[in-house]
């Protein structure tokens, strides 16, 4: 029996004959049949740039593809038309593999950075000797045609398909420090409208064709959409220019209830562009170290002294992030910010400043318990540092009285035990004993804990500055989800 021959996915680079490896070539000139893909208009980009070192008497197989950008009639649609076509174009290379002869099939680029050659690879792997050879990448090519870098230091790079939607590609453009687009032709002019929307046009280089005779290096303001062809990207790389004196800015970011999984990509926008971070300690080391920022930490209780500081560096031109635990407008660096402009404004009006919403404590206890707060309630810190208990407890009363369900921040610390008792107090002459409540502590976190208990009977031993409690109304209710799991909800209409 014939012995198993093998399989060679090759990459032969973006364009240029001279950037194929000498590998690559090696195994080119060897192989006993090259294949490669081409368009139905039969010209094909892999075949022309490894001409050079093809030999007369290799078998060539062109791979026709039966669609490319144009819709698909097949009944299964465009996927099922091209799954078809590399199940086909697998079995007529085993053939030949099975005969004993080695099997070259050349890709653009590199094989298994978007190639065409993973599918077959996917196929015939598990059958036979494989080898794949990298490849030069498109994108490595434009950024040494558009000399510009694609990062540097410990910048992220990010790449990305311009099929993506377009609200898709712009928070992941505005949220890393450099990206490529790849995949253009007719989604070039989404692709641009999503730069545009995440303010990193400016610095965008569009590279079409890099390293081959055709290329063309281009702003993306000079490019025409209906004259992009399909290899062509967008580069925009990590370099970002700093700002011009007096051009500073201030944004106030929500940093979810704990750690960079509940970053919006907005808030990860935010610190990525800022220059100079400022915070609570605690909260400014869950923010990663990144090389160049200035980190100003301070005490909890300094607020306004933070925003003032904070002010004072966008006054001076820095991109500024004052960063808060959870949502910046609920209890927390908003509100002390525009006091600080309030008690200052000839000084600071002229500020920019913006508040990026983060993921509060309350959303995801909620969450966690089920749907608490699914009808109207009220939010109430119980903390006394900022306000006298006389208007704590008056709060409460009325709230109470109006059946909202609660949601209570700041329930006890360290030397404030005695107010959480007499909240409950003040709720259960209004509300019944067996009135749900949710205790959730440090949510988000590897720490977190959630008890499902009642008003009367929740530990108030158990609860501290890293609780926070949901109080149910008059209609809130206990129920069973899947697996028994005790889940409480409060219905979305009210009795008349």
């Amino acid at each position: 029996m014939t012995e198993k021959a093998t399989l060679y996915g090759i990459g032969v680079g973006p364009g240029d004959p001279e950037l194929v490896t000498l590998k690559a070539r090696r195994l080119i000139e060897a192989a006993v049949v090259i294949a490669y893909p081409m368009a139905r208009h039969g010209r094909s980009i892999a075949r022309s740039i490894a001409a050079p070192y093809l030999r007369s008497d290799q078998i060539e197989l062109a791979m026709i593809y039966p669609v490319t950008t144009e819709e698909s009639d097949h009944p299964g649609g465009y996927e099922a038309e091209l799954s078809q076509f590399y199940d086909q174009w697998a079995e007529t290379l085993s053939t030949h593999l099975d005969a004993g002869r080695d099997v070259a099939v050349l890709c653009e680029g590199d094989p298994m950075f978007y190639g065409s050659y993973i599918y077959l690879h996917e196929r015939l792997a598990p059958r036979y000797p494989t080898m794949v050879v990298p490849g030069v990448t498109s994108l490595s090519a434009a950024s040494a045609s558009a000399g510009r870098p694609l990062a540097r230091r410990d910048e992220i790079f990010t790449v990305l398909p311009g099929t993506l939607p377009q609200d898709v590609l712009a928070t992941r453009l505005a949220t890393t420090d450099a990206a490529v687009v790849m995949k253009l032709g007719r989604t070039f002019a989404k692709v641009r409208e999503a730069a545009e929307q995440a303010g990193v046009d400016g610095r965008a280089v569009y590279v079409e064709r890099a390293s081959s005779q055709r290329e063309r290096v281009a702003k993306l303001g000079e490019v025409d959409p209906g004259e992009v062809p399909y290899m062509s990207l967008v580069l925009v790389p990590g370099d970002e220019p700093p700002p011009a004196e007096g051009a500073g800015s201030l944004d106030i970011v929500g940093l979810g209830p704990a750690g960079p999984r509940w970053l919006t990509p907005e808030a990860q926008a935010a610190l990525t562009r800022a220059e100079v971070l400022v915070g609570y300690g605690p909260y400014l080391a869950r923010v990663p170290e990144r090389r160049g920022q200035v980190r100003r930490a301070s005490d909890n209780r300094a607020e306004l002294e933070r925003a003032r500081e904070a002010l004072g560096f966008a006054l001076s031109g820095s991109r500024v992030a004052v960063v808060s635990s959870g949502d910046p407008g609920i209890f927390a660096m908003a509100a002390a910010v525009y006091e600080a402009i309030e008690g200052d404004r000839e000084r600071f009006a002229s500020v920019a400043v913006r508040v990026v919403p983060g993921v509060s404590a309350m959303q995801v206890a909620a969450a966690r318990a089920g749907a608490p707060l699914g009808h109207d309630f009220c939010v109430i810190s119980l903390s006394d540092q900022r306000k006298p208990w006389s208007v704590i407890e008056r709060r409460l009363e009325a709230a109470a009285a109006a059946d909202f369900a609660l949601a209570l921040y700041n329930p006890a610390s360290r030397t404030r035990r005695e107010q959480l008792e007499r909240a409950r107090e003040t709720l259960l002459r209004h509300r019944a004993a067996d009135t749900p409540v949710v205790v959730a502590r440090a949510v988000g976190s590897d720490e977190e804990s959630v008890v499902i208990a009642t008003l009367a009977g929740f530990d108030a031993a158990a609860v501290d500055m890293r609780t926070i409690l949901l109080i149910g109304s008059s209609r809130t209710r206990v129920t069973r989800g899947a697996g028994a799991a005790t889940r409480v909800y409060t219905p979305r209409d009210y009795p008349g």
